[in-house]
């Protein structure tokens, strides 16, 4: 099974409102639900997730939801990849970090890379398979890829084209951003975007000012979806530093835009500590992985801040009783 995070799915609900539809609905009916969209990094099945693409442009009679929907999200789709990926000192190694590290957003897709004189081609596929098609999972992934490299060139008013090999749908009935769409190139040899191969060169502009804006933006996020509930605040930001290294008391306090004294002593009213919120989040993303067999265990590892395998099987055998794989094997999904 393939799995994505839920983090893709990032403003549905407020889009199918805003359509006249009931998302709620929407999702029972290919088998999810709202609470799986509450948390950006719970895995949902791509497969489910096309499925509830198709439903929603049918239902909703938006031929372009996808791509409606890529216009009201940027790069923080892509979760904690954001951090490690707009340090690259280029946008080819940067592009290059996203493909060696996709799996940790999405199984089953992959980018493709090709520069042809003064044009770049970066493509996409997706293994996932859905029986209503993937036209609105590509509209919705092309336009993804499209907001990353504007987000890492900090692009105000882009051109580049957006490329998809679907027949072009009704566009006269749209709500999507006239401005986007006359950059869609439909019945386009590949799904992604064109750009100029010297782009590759440059260095993302993701700079100090535009990091503490995403820091705010992420912030509101939270105290959105888990409002008054900082116990809860600091598992996501958790979930989201551990696989860069980055992940202390400190920097979880600067996200939330308060000293780490008092982040402290505001968990201690709440009942908890750090530690113990650490290795909750640690344990939960662990035994989802390993429940749904999406990493190695040495990816694993690494993807929960352990700089050695070994070092996290022994903590999750103390927390559990069992190794990883011996765990594995007593709850398979």
């Amino acid at each position: 099974m393939f799995l994505v995070r839920s983090g893709a799915l990032s403003g549905y609900e407020k889009l199918v409102k805003r359509l006249g539809g009931n998302p709620i609905e929407l999702l029972a009916e290919v088998g999810l639900s709202s609470a799986q969209l509450r948390n950006p990094n719970t895995y949902i099945s791509y497969s489910k997730m096309a499925e509830l693409l198709q439903l929603s442009a049918g239902r909703l009679e938006e031929d372009c939801f996808g791509l409606l929907m890529s216009q009201y999200q940027n790069s923080s789709v892509l979760g904690d990849l954001n951090i490690t990926v707009f340090q690259q000192p280029t946008v080819r190694e940067a592009i290059d970090a996203v493909n060696r590290n996709l799996y940790l957003h999405a199984r089953g897709v992959r980018l493709g890379i090709e520069v042809r004189d003064e044009s770049c081609q970066l493509s996409l596929t997706i293994e996932v398979r859905s029986s209503l098609g993937l036209d609105q999972t590509l509209q919705l992934s092309a336009g993804q890829l499209a907001n990353f490299l504007c987000d890492l060139l900090q692009l105000d008013n882009p051109g580049f084209p957006i490329m998809l090999q679907q027949p072009e749908p009704r566009l006269d009935v749209s709500c999507v951003d006239e401005r986007l769409l006359s950059r869609v190139r439909f019945n386009s040899g590949f799904d992604g975007v064109r750009f100029a191969s010297s782009w590759l060169n440059r260095r993302p502009e993701f700079d100090e000012q535009s990091l503490r804006a995403h820091l705010k933006e992420y912030l509101a996020t939270l105290q959105e979806r888990y409002p008054d509930n900082l116990r809860d605040q600091t598992k996501e930001i958790i979930g989201q530093l551990l696989s860069t290294g980055e992940c202390s008391l400190e920097r979880i306090a600067s996200t939330l835009d308060m000293h780490p004294r008092v982040l402290q002593l505001r968990l201690q009213e709440a009942g908890c500590h750090y530690g113990e919120l650490l290795r909750e989040t640690r344990l939960e993303l662990a035994e989802q992985h390993l429940r749904h067999r999406t990493l190695s265990v040495t990816d694993l590892a690494l993807k929960l801040g352990y700089s050695e395998a070994s070092i996290f099987s022994r903590s999750f055998k103390q927390w559990t009783g069992y190794s990883p794989r011996q765990w594995q094997q007593r709850h398979q999904a």
